[in-house]
């Protein structure tokens, strides 16, 4: 892939995903974060499905099943979570907590995907974890809603490694569009069990609803998919360093949360370690995986 697309697609992604947050939680003053993000992808999952109507789609039961438990991790595990734990903490820092899912791809990665990476890999997502630690004022306060945030960073490791393991196999549209479908049914589900689903409609709930309907929904994650499946998962979920920092710093223009001179310098931390992590001597020395090898 051309570097300068690579990089313009990564910013875009990341800006994105960060802006999701604080846009979402105008949402939140309207509806109930399960419902809020059930509507999201239901909504967004329909159009795809509508949209890939004519593309190729599996014909067996097992890559249906692959792309709901992708859905369940990555639309109603990830998203389900952070919006949910925005009850006790901030917008940026549900974006931040999210955020540390880079540190994960590669410890799961090196346990469960027999991946093994270079030590200035391990150095630069060391790095930016501090960043992001940084960024964050050098504390971090455990309630439920930081426990909750790091659940969902766990669910956004497991997807992504799941992505690049059967992503190869399906239309990259095809796998955006119904994994969101499924991750909404999940969370329409949880909404019904733990929530008292209601809607106050009003000029904030639109803007936020059809924000995440098709920038956050379908725009990002088809281009995220797309890069997931085309390189290593580590190094490209190392860019998600830069999504908590456009998080904060959109939680501060966008709901007056508290922008501070730490914020700059977590983010030049995050930087070194985006560059630590990309550099050509810390490539990952893989071992093949059973569908490479097949």
């Amino acid at each position: 892939m051309n570097p300068k697309a690579y990089a313009s697609l990564i910013l875009v992604t990341t800006l994105t995903m960060g802006l999701a947050f604080p846009v979402g939680r105008i949402g939140l003053d309207y509806a109930p974060p399960f419902l809020l993000m059930s509507v999201r992808f239901v909504i967004a999952g329909l159009l795809m499905a509508a949209l890939t109507a004519r593309r190729p789609r599996p014909k067996r039961l097992l890559p249906w099943l692959r792309i709901a438990l992708i859905g369940a991790l990555n639309s109603a595990g990830v998203m389900g979570c952070s919006y949910y734990s925005m009850r006790w903490i901030t917008s940026g820092e549900s974006a931040i907590l999210i955020f540390v899912n880079p540190l994960l791809v590669i410890l799961f990665g090196a346990l469960f995907m027999k991946v093994r990476y270079g030590a200035l890999q391990w150095a630069g997502v060391t790095l930016g974890f501090a960043g992001v630690f940084c960024t964050m004022g050098a504390h971090l306060s455990m309630n439920p809603g930081t426990l909750i945030s790091l659940l969902g960073a766990c669910c956004f490791a497991a997807s992504s490694l799941l992505i690049k393991r059967w992503g190869q196999t399906f239309d990259t549209w095809v796998l955006t569009g119904y994994q969101m479908l499924f991750g909404g049914i999940v969370l329409g589900l949880l909404s019904a069990l733990f929530e008292h689903p209601r809607i106050d409609f009003g000029g904030g709930f639109y803007f936020s609803l059809v924000w995440l309907v098709f920038v956050n929904s379908i725009l990002q994650f088809s281009g995220w998919s797309w890069l997931l499946k085309r390189g290593d998962p580590a190094k490209t979920n190392a860019f998600l360093f830069l999504a908590p920092f456009f998080g904060v710093v959109g939680g501060a223009l966008l709901l007056g949360e508290p922008l501070h001179a730490y914020v700059a310098a977590g983010g030049a931390m995050i930087c070194a370690g985006i560059f630590l992590v990309n550099w050509r001597g810390a490539a990952p020395r893989s071992v093949a995986t059973t569908a490479e090898r097949a």
